[in-house]
């Protein structure tokens, strides 16, 4: 039980990271690596704020803000200095390795003792010493559903519906009068804000910050985003941002499996030939849907 509750909570945090590359995947068709550095920075703040007594509570928007920060800054480097999108994610991410090391103060930084969204003294005032363990799951699920409404509602707005035409048809964007340059920065700035979001949840439900925290994380988003989507891509019922979150925790229990029935020095290696899985399985039905659409336009010609 205690392995599928596991499961569950790692899957629902990944998701929140899922949903911020979602936006530049699937919304923007961004290749954004920026999220290799916004995950662990939104884990950097969370720890530097908690170890200086800070409310772990106030750490969520400060996270989400510092990772707002870093998204604004690749849309910079890519519009404003016209470097190609895929590269300003990897310099955008390579800066923030440091960045990380210098707000964090160190590479690892220990929360065993410290107050933090799932264990303090208003919890404790509430339940007690002895405070639930569904608890947890329980305030990532909040986390959680806090972020897909608020992402749903958004994409409803005028806003949101320039941040899709952005990246279906810029020209779209460019005839009403808007700078597309500005729609993709702003896309960018809640995509790797929601990242750091889920890095900084992920933090306090660790209890440890790490540097490598990042390492994946972009391959985690976008396997997660991939399984979701593909899995629900006929059920017109169920929402993207829902599936994405649906992804995530398929994708955790597959590794979690894995692990569980392999040596652990294979993990990287079963993680890589999962997600390549996926992306040939993505890149097929694609394939499929290509060329059922250019037959249909052939059909709609010869009549």
């Amino acid at each position: 039980m205690d392995f599928l509750i596991t499961i569950v909570e790692q899957g629902l945090i990944y998701g929140i990271l899922a949903l911020g590359v979602y936006i530049t995947y699937r919304i923007l068709d961004f290749p954004d690596l920026t999220v290799d550095g916004s995950f662990p920075l939104g884990a950097a703040v969370t720890a530097a704020l908690i170890t200086r007594g800070v409310n772990p509570y106030l750490t969520l928007p400060l996270s989400f803000a510092a990772g707002v920060l870093a998204g604004i800054c690749t849309g910079l480097i890519h519009v404003k200095f016209k470097v190609r999108d895929l590269l300003s994610g990897i310099i955008m991410m390579t800066a923030l390795y440091t960045v990380n090391l210098v707000v964090a103060g160190t590479n690892n930084v220990p929360l065993f003792s410290q107050e933090t969204i799932f264990n303090n003294s208003m919890l404790t005032g509430i339940f007690g010493e002895q405070i639930p363990g569904a608890l947890t799951i329980g305030v990532i699920l909040v986390v959680a559903l806090v972020c897909k409404l608020l992402l749903d509602f958004y994409m409803k707005t005028k806003s949101g519906y320039l941040l899709r035409a952005v990246g279906d048809n810029e020209n779209l964007v460019t005839s009403l009068a808007k700078d597309k340059g500005n729609v993709k920065i702003l896309g960018l700035a809640i995509s790797n804000g929601l990242v750091a979001l889920g890095g900084c949840v992920f933090c306090q439900e660790e209890k440890v910050f790490d540097i490598s925290v990042g390492t994946g994380s972009m391959v985690i988003g976008l396997a997660s985003v991939i399984i979701g989507v593909s899995l629900f891509r006929k059920v017109t019922f169920v929402k993207a941002t829902t599936a994405v979150f649906v992804g995530a925790i398929i994708y955790k229990a597959c590794v979690a499996a894995a692990i569980r029935f392999f040596e652990p020095q294979a993990m990287k290696l079963i993680t890589a030939v999962l997600f390549l899985v996926i992306l040939v399985i993505s890149m097929e039905r694609k394939q499929k849907k290509k060329i059922q659409l250019q037959e249909a336009g052939k059909g709609g010609s010869h009549a």
